[in-house]
């Protein structure tokens, strides 16, 4: 009932509905993982270029991975901390950008994975071949179509949603800009831009997740054919802190996507679109940090212990 024909200069993003308290406890507690965010993530970074041990493209993977945690947590919490103890305008463009973000962020971050797994399975299934297949050209190659790739689908996707009208209604009830919201309050016909994000979304996730799991099966089956179990445990714990990154990242981007948006369970897909933005980027170091031996080796040698 509010699609009259006045053009939108501003949207307002309603955010939680909650108590008062509520909201400035889940404003200080964002703060806090926010920050740690960022310190571990950069932390990660600052080893990967630091330490000789971490020359490997597993770590070249993984520090471009904390590059882009980084870049999607900036481009959402900040502005929500703003939005969250009262609903805040947001401008058109402003609104596009972060648009753009949520839509670069998480697919760059899909592809790294995919990179990563391919990584362990070449390291574990063709170890004679790795040095001459995964070579610094090769990882810096993948890493480079990653970020040009997505770049050109969110370009392809955001232009599109923005062909869309938005007259008249310019709330936004969610926590950033997103697609979802975008489309509740559009009144064109979303028929093609829904055509063009399911073609899109094709190599951006099932790609991705079809060959991480062909190459952990490929894996598993070679660690299974190791005759000493000090020989299988030494090949699994390379690729048991990517294995937990992998199951955490697309276990909330799958209850992400089908929790409804609208209705009594939306104020849970706000929580797993933030969980999404703010403690996957947080999770993922802190998984390296705990289960990876040699980012600690790293990481003392660094603290002097």
């Amino acid at each position: 009932g509010c699609c009259n024909q006045t053009k939108i200069t501003e949207f307002l993003l309603l955010g939680f509905s909650g108590s008062r308290t509520l909201k400035v406890l889940l404003f200080f507690l964002c703060i806090v993982i926010y920050i740690m965010s960022l310190i571990v993530n950069s932390m990660i970074i600052g080893l990967c270029l630091s330490s000789r041990h971490l020359r490997s493209p597993m770590y070249f993977f993984l520090s471009h991975l904390s590059v882009n945690d980084i870049m999607l947590s900036t481009s959402v919490v900040p502005h929500f901390l703003s939005t969250l103890l009262d609903g805040k305008t947001m401008s058109v463009s402003a609104c596009v950008t972060q648009f753009f973000c949520c839509c670069f962020f998480p697919g760059v971050e899909c592809f790294l994975l995919a990179a990563m797994a391919y990584d362990r399975y070449l390291a574990i299934c063709n170890p004679l071949y790795y040095v001459t297949i995964m070579t610094s050209q090769h990882s810096l190659c993948l890493v480079t179509w990653t970020w040009l790739l997505m770049f050109l689908f969110s370009i392809i996707f955001v232009t599109a949603t923005c062909n869309l009208g938005f007259c008249g209604c310019n709330n936004l009830d969610y926590t950033y800009c997103d697609y979802a919201p975008l489309r509740e309050i559009s009144c064109s016909d979303i028929f093609i831009t829904e055509i063009i994000r399911t073609i899109l979304n094709i190599p951006i996730v099932p790609v991705p997740l079809v060959i991480i799991i062909t190459s952990y099966i490929s894996i598993i089956l070679s660690i299974l054919r190791i005759s000493t179990s000090t020989g299988r445990q030494k090949a699994f714990s390379t690729c048991i802190s990517h294995l937990t990154v992998v199951c955490t990242y697309y276990g909330i981007l799958i209850a992400k996507y089908t929790v409804p948006s609208k209705g009594q369970l939306s104020n849970m897909n706000k929580i797993l679109s933030l969980v999404y933005t703010m403690v996957t980027p947080l999770f993922n170091p802190i998984i390296y940090s705990i289960r990876n031996t040699q980012i600690q080796k790293a990481l003392y040698k660094s603290l002097g212990l």
